[in-house]
């Protein structure tokens, strides 16, 4: 079903298509111009940039590891695309995050492009100007995390086999868009797991046993899809299940069953946990959201004209997929705000639907109810510093609310100019000015997040010890692992009395462990030139133990502490010149150089 070829003649003609191409560059531009410019924080986003520089220091691109254990939470297909970057164009946080910046931004465009071939130009757009503008999407499109990656060719899953299936498509059509449905299917086993088979597959069983479509199997191209899909993701399993016998159970088993099964991973949360994250994620088209939901549900459920027809119930099909994720992961003992990324294109393609089709004038009060919650965000935001504490100071926080005001700003003014433009019968600068004054806002409250995220990464750190370092000298981490820390050293590191997310690889390489402080002050004392990284309550305990410890810089979060009787170099000679003195009472110096 698709719009008449009329619809740009009418009062509210769509813009131009060069006009679009320009908006889409500039879309492109912004999206992927703002990927380097904060620090990576932990925890995904250093794990998730360090896996990868490891694949390239060492050659292995079959075993991934972390700070040089084996580490199989997660296949390795971002691991190789963020490692094919640092390739490319060096080591480095926009590279890091490019696989991610450019999965969001091909899950925009892809479903925009399947708005326009199932209900028109004008259902397109606006869908790909929702999930453009939406809070969720766009804020992981720009953070290190597989969620955007794996949301991204699920998506594609989805939406290639909505227009394979969709009325009036040619045989060849249908066999390629299938066959590409397969091939996402197969990037998204190689994504994040078993989910990639689970989420395609229940939403077609649920929808062919609430539909009784049972020929639609027939027009699945099973064999060839099944192949292209196993000639993707069958290889990288064989060859690291060979390498690593140990991989399968653990992989398969506790990973992919018993996380979902079990609290084991101490993730859980109550059945409304996602309830929140969704309305909040889907800001500012939270107003049309409830509407849209309704009208999909109830043209979903009426039957079509001729119940023999065969003909895919495309809302249906998109209602179930959206649902389906909502239950499942809400079941899960397991819970992390990301999982539901996956619905996103879902919802963003009916909403495109229904502010397409929605009567004139009927979405004033949804921009009205935008400007209300925009100004009432502007007032919150100047309170942000009472939520300052020890390690990152109110000031801090209140410095963020200064440019998150910047954000409510443009959203107050988007919405009041789409309130106008819908008054007037213009929805497409209606949809446009909302869309693109939040894209903007949000882009700025992103990118301002690094006056928080400042204080959580290690990059400062290891800028500040940088005249210590050495090549291959001993650097420890006590009592904690930053999963950033690594990454900015560009190296690895030695753990000292800390399991956590390492615990099974440490099962497996004992020796690269330190399993207690008395190991570590042996070492301690025999090493050349040694560093040690660890939380700031951990220093006491170090210096009961009758260490010599040099304080070379301190944060509320961290310390990082030197021999004080060696000789690292000129250049830290001249560092050491300049610590504070509070940091190394002399009583707490053993000898000095």
């Amino acid at each position: 079903m698709t719009e008449s070829s009329s619809e740009d003649t009418l009062r509210d003609p769509l813009p131009s298509r060069r006009a679009l191409l320009a908006l889409g560059a500039l879309l492109a531009v912004l999206w992927l111009g703002v990927l380097g410019l904060r620090d990576l924080v932990p925890t995904d986003e250093g794990r998730y940039a360090e896996i990868p520089r490891e694949m390239v220091a060492t050659g292995d691109w079959v075993t991934p590891r972390l700070d040089g254990f084996k580490y199989f939470e997660k296949p390795p297909l971002q691991y190789w695309a963020t490692a094919a970057s640092y390739e490319l164009f060096g080591i480095g946080q926009w590279q890091a995050r490019l696989w991610t910046g450019l999965s969001g931004l091909f899950g925009v465009a892809f479903t925009a492009l399947a708005g326009c071939l199932l209900w028109g130009r004008r259902a397109g757009l606006y869908a790909g100007a929702v999930l453009a503008s939406c809070v969720y999407w766009l804020a992981m499109g720009h953070i290190n995390t597989l969620d955007m990656g794996v949301s991204a060719c699920l998506g594609g899953s989805l939406l290639s086999f909505l227009l394979a299936q969709r009325d009036g498509v040619s045989r060849g059509a249908e066999r390629g868009w299938m066959l590409a449905c397969w091939g996402f299917m197969g990037l998204s086993l190689l994504s994040k797991g078993l989910i990639g088979l689970a989420f395609p597959g229940m939403t077609l069983v649920l929808y062919t046993l609430w539909s009784r479509q049972w020929g639609l199997w027939r027009r699945l191209h099973i064999l060839p899809g099944l192949a292209l899909l196993l000639a993707i993701a069958l290889p990288w399993h064989v060859m690291v299940q060979l390498r690593n016998p140990e991989f399968f159970h653990f992989y398969f088993i506790y990973q992919q069953f018993d996380r979902f099964a079990t609290p084991d991973l101490s993730r859980p949360g109550p059945w409304y946990y996602f309830v929140p994250i969704l309305l909040l994620g889907m800001m500012p088209w939270l107003g049309a959201l409830a509407p849209a939901l309704w009208r999909s549900a109830r043209r979903g459920l009426r039957p079509p004209p001729d119940e023999n027809s065969g003909s895919l119930r495309t809302r249906r099909v998109l209602l179930i997929w959206a649902g389906f994720i909502f239950v499942f992961f809400s079941a899960s003992h397991s819970k992390l705000p990301s999982y539901v990324l996956p619905m996103f294109p879902a919802l963003a393609l009916l909403l495109g639907e229904y502010l397409a089709r929605a009567r004139e004038r009927a979405l004033g009060w949804q921009f009205a109810l935008w400007a209300l919650l925009s100004l009432a965000a502007g007032i919150g935001f100047t309170q942000l510093w009472r939520a300052g504490t020890h390690v990152t100071p109110g000031a801090l926080y209140q410095r963020f609310g200064w440019w998150l005001e910047i954000t409510a700003v443009l959203g107050l003014a988007g919405s009041l100019a789409a309130w106008r433009w819908e008054r007037r019968e213009r929805r497409s600068l209606a949809v446009l000015a909302l869309a693109g004054s939040m894209f903007v806002g949000l882009t700025v409250a992103t990118q301002a997040f690094q006056i928080l995220g400042r204080t959580a990464s290690t990059r400062d750190v290891v800028a500040a010890i940088r005249p210590w370092l050495h090549p291959d000298q001993p650097f420890y981490t006590v009592g904690t692992y930053d999963q950033t820390l690594p990454f900015y050293l560009r190296r690895e590191v030695t753990v000292v009395q800390y399991r956590g997310e390492l615990d099974f690889g440490i099962g497996r390489q004992p020796s690269l462990w330190v399993p207690t402080l008395h190991d570590f002050a042996a070492r301690w004392r025999a090493d050349r030139l040694p560093l040690a990284f660890l939380p700031s309550g951990e220093l006491p305990a170090l210096r009961a133990l009758g260490l010599p410890l040099l304080v070379i810089d301190s944060t509320p979060r961290y310390v990082v502490v030197a021999r004080p009787d060696q000789d690292y170099g000129a250049a830290a000679r001249q560092a050491r010149s300049r610590l504070p003195a509070a940091w190394n009472p002399a009583s707490s110096l053993e000898k000095q150089p």
